[in-house]
């Protein structure tokens, strides 16, 4: 009996010691895994580092030296481990990647080989030409400055969209926007045709029929009131002036045409020389009537949603206040514009503003 006793002891006691084993080697292996694979792998000191894969660069070489570069070396052997079990090297992901401070290795093997790419923010303000626009663009894409502009430049490319080279900045409506980096030109035309059309919404098209206009010459319209004032409030008096004078044919008269058929555009006072040394632009609305043929600007929605809201008046005028606040004095009659007209010059001649 004893001896039985004894043996069914060892059998316990067996039993036990085989389950604290198995117990103690999970520990170790999840104690192991954790520390290989979830524990802060980074070494820079900033809060996030940006790597990027170019699309004609996505080579197993340059990914070892950018993860390298900026993770520790066991962690190092972890990404190579699983860069071979998962066959990444065969399908690497071009673009643009953003790395938090005490990421995991695992963390970022995953955002690699997932490419689950960080977005570029591009805001989009005011910018006066296509030029400026593809000089903007180029440094916060992929694709060259000279890739974008051989493209929206050719009519073959872009006429699918309703535009062509010189009514192409009436698709860019200002705002912020979320997009890879790896884009190719025609993605990013195609976002902001996209773009464009979501924010033509059923309201605005209402509107727009309403006005006479389309929607390339509200936003050529717009474009001028954009440069004129930064008074959101007097923008749709300022949208009644123009209406008005294109609907009794007389010509815009609008200053900043003439800075953008010069291209320049520090220019404070116009005068008669510059309106002179423009008339060969079709941009001059002093010698052309109607709306110039292509917008002077990207104007902001409240200069758009202004045209479409445009006040009801018999305004065919406006000057700058004296007072230099950025405001202006509307009129409906020439003798009350060069009444507004005389203290607006005295004002500058007062200043010895040329």
């Amino acid at each position: 009996m004893a001896t039985k006793r004894n043996t069914k002891k060892k059998k316990v006691k067996g039993i036990r010691f085989g389950i604290l084993l198995i117990v103690l080697l999970a520990l170790i292996s999840s104690s192991f895994f954790y520390i290989i694979f979830l524990t802060p792998a980074t070494t820079f000191t900033q809060e996030e580092v940006t790597i990027f894969i170019p699309t004609n660069k996505a080579e197993k070489s340059l990914i070892k030296d950018k993860v390298k570069r900026h993770v520790k070396r066991v962690q190092f052997t972890t990404f190579l481990a699983l860069a071979e079990w998962t066959g990444y090297w065969k399908e690497i992901k071009p673009g643009r990647y953003q790395i938090r401070k005490n990421a995991s290795i695992f963390r970022i093997f995953r955002m690699l080989n997932g490419g689950l790419q960080t977005p570029v923010i591009l805001t989009i303000n005011k910018f006066r030409t296509k030029k400026d626009l593809v000089k903007y663009v180029s440094n916060k894409f992929e694709f060259t400055e000279g890739e974008i502009a051989s493209f929206i430049n050719n009519n073959d490319s872009i006429t699918e969209y309703g535009i062509d080279q010189t009514t192409f900045m009436t698709i860019i409506i200002p705002n912020s926007y979320e997009i890879y980096w790896n884009i190719t030109p025609r993605e990013f035309v195609n976002r902001m045709y996209r773009e464009s059309r979501n924010f033509w919404n059923q309201k605005r098209i209402e509107q727009l029929k309403k006005s006479g206009l389309t929607q390339q010459e509200v936003y050529t319209l717009a474009s001028i009131i954009e440069e004129e004032t930064n008074d959101n409030k007097e923008k749709p008096l300022m949208a009644s002036v123009y209406l008005n004078r294109l609907r009794m044919g007389m010509s815009l008269g609008a200053d900043p045409t003439i800075k953008f058929a010069l291209g320049d555009f520090s220019i404070k006072r116009i005068t008669m020389i510059h309106i002179k040394k423009s008339t060969k632009s079709p941009h001059n609305t002093y010698t052309n009537k109607g709306l110039p043929p292509s917008p002077i600007c990207t104007p902001s929605i409240a200069s758009i949603d202004a045209v479409l809201n445009y006040k009801k008046t018999d305004y065919l005028y406006f000057c700058a206040k004296e007072d230099f606040s950025g405001s202006h004095n509307f009129a409906a009659t020439a003798e009350e514009h060069f009444i507004n007209a005389r203290k607006y010059r005295k004002a500058l001649d007062s200043l010895k503003i040329r």
